[in-house]
């Protein structure tokens, strides 16, 4: 196919873009009459016909029903998008917009994230997602307290505000010295590292006997940290806007594809798997339909776009989900500021 597109000449590129804005604009199939009264475009229906059969021969155009208009097949979509998209940029105002609803004054980061969600899907009239790994907030305090008959309580608390409790279970009688040992040592050495930067560092320590931490305290170490360290990531996942995608929906079929859409959504492994490839990517990233590797759902695509922490490591993605004609050249630039934006807000500088 790849030496199909390179045959393609401007005329033919041209009509394949009216096409897809088209699309874009009203979702329905678009015929060639339709294209011979856009204004600039003078060629007779004829013409448009043969050049739309040449471009359904090689996959970028397919019709839905006989004798109806074509529609960008997904492959086409994603040759519009990465060779004849105008990307927008946002007005000075659209970014205020923006700053305001993602505002982290008074807030912690969890409802920081909300509020960004809410943004992106108010203004991009799709679904806004955040994904946000636990596991990537950094070591802030810990404290073990002794609750009795064998177990401990392990109290964590990261620097984005959040806290969180384990429950241990440890020999009867362990010594109440020896946790507050491990507090301190850990306190101490592993204040502002991540849980799994944290979990190596006593790894090596303790293996090169470095800790200078008797067998009971690196015990209750390793059993503190452990209890986060080792816990899959899980992460916060939050969605918002999904009426907007009802708006969408007029056919049956339309509401079978939206059931599984929001089954996807309300699968946190799958969106967490988006947010890997996210991760080993860099800048913005765009899924269109059932090229993406994590879900099988057509019609839909996905934009996404990593925010970092103070350090530049990557810790979490911002995005929308909405109908494959969404107005990328738009949207892209929206998710783009937007991580950005957060990026600032959770590592002001």
């Amino acid at each position: 196919m790849d030496r199909l597109v390179q045959t393609l000449n401007q005329r033919s590129i041209e009509i394949f873009r009216r096409i897809v804005e088209a699309y874009m604009e009203t979702g329905e199939p678009v015929g060639s009459r339709t294209l011979s009264r856009i204004s600039g475009l003078t060629l007779s229906p004829a013409t448009i016909r043969n050049v739309m059969a040449d471009l359904e021969e090689i996959g970028f155009l397919y019709a839905p029903h006989i004798s109806a208009g074509r529609l960008p097949t997904e492959a086409g979509l994603r040759f519009f998008v990465n060779g004849l998209l105008e990307m927008g940029t946002l007005t000075r105002d659209e970014k205020k917009n923006i700053e305001c609803l993602c505002d982290g004054s008074g807030k912690n980061i969890q409802e920081m994230l909300e509020e960004a969600t809410l943004a992106l899907s108010g203004l991009s009239q799709c679904a806004g997602l955040v994904l946000a790994p636990k596991t990537e907030a950094s070591f802030k305090h810990i404290e073990f307290v002794n609750v009795g008959t064998g177990r401990v309580l392990v109290i964590l608390v990261t620097d984005d505000g959040s806290i969180e409790n384990r429950i241990l279970e440890v020999p009867l009688g362990f010594p109440s010295s020896a946790l507050t040992q491990a507090g301190n040592y850990l306190n101490h050495r592993l204040q502002g590292h991540t849980l799994s930067e944290a979990k190596s560092i006593i790894l090596q320590e303790l293996g090169e006997d470095k800790a200078n931490l008797d067998e009971l305290t690196q015990k209750i170490v390793t059993l503190g940290l452990g209890s986060w360290a080792e816990t899959p990531s899980g992460g916060t996942l939050i969605v918002r806007g999904q009426a907007n995608l009802l708006q969408e929906a007029a056919l049956p079929e339309d509401f079978s594809r939206l059931r599984g859409l929001f089954s996807v959504l309300e699968t946190k492994e799958t969106l967490l798997n988006l947010l890997e490839a996210a991760i080993e990517a860099e800048g913005v990233q765009i899924y269109i339909g059932t090229e993406n590797p994590h879900y099988n759902l057509t019609d839909y695509s996905v934009i996404l776009s990593p925010y970092t922490n103070g350090r530049g490591a990557v810790v979490g993605a911002v995005g929308v989900i909405g109908p494959t004609r969404l107005n990328y050249g738009r949207i892209i630039p929206m998710v783009d500021y937007t991580a950005k934006v957060i990026t600032r807000l959770i590592a002001p500088s």
